[in-house]
């Protein structure tokens, strides 16, 4: 049986590459609390960046440098209105994938890196944020280039946030008990389900803090880099 020519190696390569994450990441996360009994919490902290991060930065490079790989489905980028869109789109998933109830002190492992149960700014909108960032993300990304591989790549994004959402819960509800199913109840994993039906209200004034600054500043450093950003990945062939 033969493969169409569209369909081009770089459709599986990334799917391995979705696959081998997933397995360090989730994986890494599940043996967390067995793991830190033995290294303590920054050194687990620091291996963990160590597996995930190289993997994640050489997926991106991948994707810059394929997302026009295979069939061209559609071609909207001339249209009035799609960029401007997609641009919109794309600041909005990052404030859900990078919410600031994240401590980057702990994420750097310059404070003990601890399990957080986390109800307020935008847990209130979604208990996972991060699934609800990345969906967006790949949204606008799949409008904005039309392919066969950033189709495949975004449902293998998507899956694996959607695992995340059930394995989250599921580690949560262990180290919590009662505690986290309280917290459940409270939120959704819907964006605004639990406020829609009167289980949650935002607090506006949440959101009013440095974390949320800096998380602003980011997206726009990001969004005036991101000429270069493509240009660097560009030069790096994979």
């Amino acid at each position: 049986m033969f493969l169409p020519t569209w369909l081009t190696p770089s459709h599986f390569v990334i799917l391995g590459m979705l696959f081998g994450f997933a397995i360090i990441h989730s994986g890494g996360a599940a043996l967390r609390h067995k793991v830190e009994k033995y290294i303590g919490a920054r050194l687990y902290r620091i291996l963990f960046a160590s597996l995930s991060l190289p993997l994640a930065l050489l997926m991106i490079v991948y994707f810059f440098n394929h997302r026009y790989d295979g069939l061209q489905l559609w071609q909207v980028q001339g249209v009035v209105g799609v960029k401007a869109t997609v641009w919109t789109l794309s600041a909005i998933s990052f404030f859900f994938l990078y919410p600031a109830t994240f401590n980057l002190l702990e994420i750097a492992a310059l404070q003990k890196p601890q399990v957080h149960l986390y109800e307020t700014g935008i847990i209130r909108i979604t208990r996972h944020p991060q699934m609800v960032g990345q969906v967006i993300w790949c949204v606008a990304h799949t409008l904005w280039l039309g392919t066969t591989f950033t189709i495949v790549t975004s449902i293998g994004l998507i899956l694996h946030h959607i695992f995340g959402v059930w394995h989250g819960d599921r580690r949560l509800k262990y180290r919590y008990g009662d505690a986290f199913e309280s917290v459940k109840q409270r939120t959704s994993v819907i964006p605004f389900a639990a406020i829609l039906d009167g289980r949650q209200s935002i607090q506006w004034q949440e959101f009013i803090s440095f974390a949320y600054l800096g998380v602003t500043i980011f997206i726009i450093l990001l969004w005036w880099s991101h000429p270069l950003l493509m240009r660097v990945t560009s030069e790096i062939r994979l």
